[in-house]
């Protein structure tokens, strides 16, 4: 879709704040897309790898706490922990729960890697190769440049308000997607003192709980490129123009009904933590 060109300063605030949201926007679905191996270079990826090999030794020695606790409370006597089959019972936990631990960043990875092919599937079905882009009506654009000076002082306030509120909603969205991007190093990166909890069985909840958070956080992925999908079929039918209006009704109209969709993606990429985790733990 192409538009007028235009040098008007209002029209210029409005296409502006468009950009920023269209550049946010394309921005999220590259790093919804996105391993966290490969963000900014892999760097950061490398200094998680190393926090995670260096609590290995801690989640090891918890590895140990964790089932000596856990014998005691499960076994009455000693005589039963020398029965066989509470012995291999209990080796068996431990030789799971230490691999979980010495491999866990393989299998943190394994399950982002899950929900990446869901991602991948959702995004496949609904036939979005990238982020939409929304771009100011040719209509808009020349009532906007019709109007005289005293006509376009109401103009000047309402595409001001307007501007400031779709450069808000780009930033908290954007902050949103990346909030999730961290959470993911930081789970990877202590990932072996909870999964340490394996190991005896009273305190096994811990490690349950925290690969749930994990995969939920995994999951919010998912969630926010469902709400860009639901925003690109927004997008695509635009608020309509009333032409017969004044131009300050047009503008504001047009303003207040895009605002209100695009408060329907940044709500969706909000709430996507929620909506997983009342999923996973309701």
């Amino acid at each position: 879709m192409y538009h007028l060109e235009s040098d008007n300063w209002i029209v210029g605030n409005l296409e502006y704040s468009l950009e920023t949201w269209n550049s946010k926007l394309s921005e999220i679905w590259g790093l919804i897309t996105k391993s966290p191996t490969e963000f900014r270079g892999g760097t950061i990826w490398t200094v998680i790898t190393d926090i995670n090999g260096a609590l290995q030794a801690i989640g090891l020695a918890l590895l140990v706490l964790f089932f000596v606790v856990g014998v005691v409370k499960t076994c009455g006597s000693f005589a039963e922990v020398k029965k066989p089959e509470h012995a291999v019972k209990l080796f068996i936990r431990f030789v799971l729960a230490k691999a979980v631990v010495t491999y866990g960043m393989e299998l943190m990875m394994a399950l982002f890697n899950i929900v990446q092919g869901v991602i991948a599937t959702i995004m496949n079905s609904a036939g979005f190769g990238g982020a939409p882009e929304t771009i100011l009506p040719d209509e808009i654009i020349t009532a906007i440049e019709d109007c005289g000076f005293f006509e376009s002082i109401p103009l000047w306030a309402v595409t001001l308000i307007g501007c400031l509120v779709i450069l808000v909603l780009s930033f908290i969205m954007i902050l949103s997607v990346y909030g999730r991007f961290f959470k993911l190093y930081l789970y990877t990166a202590i990932a072996p003192i909870p999964l340490a909890s394996f190991a005896g069985e009273p305190s096994q909840s811990i490690g349950k709980s925290f690969l749930k958070s994990y995969v939920a956080v995994c999951l919010e992925g998912a969630v926010i490129v469902l709400g860009c999908v639901i925003f690109s079929v927004f997008a695509s039918s635009p608020p309509a123009v009333n032409t017969t209006a004044a131009p300050v009704t047009m503008v504001w109209s047009y303003v207040g009904e895009l605002i209100f969709n695009m408060l329907i993606l940044v709500g969706t990429v909000k709430m996507a933590d929620r909506v997983v985790r009342e999923m996973l733990f309701s």
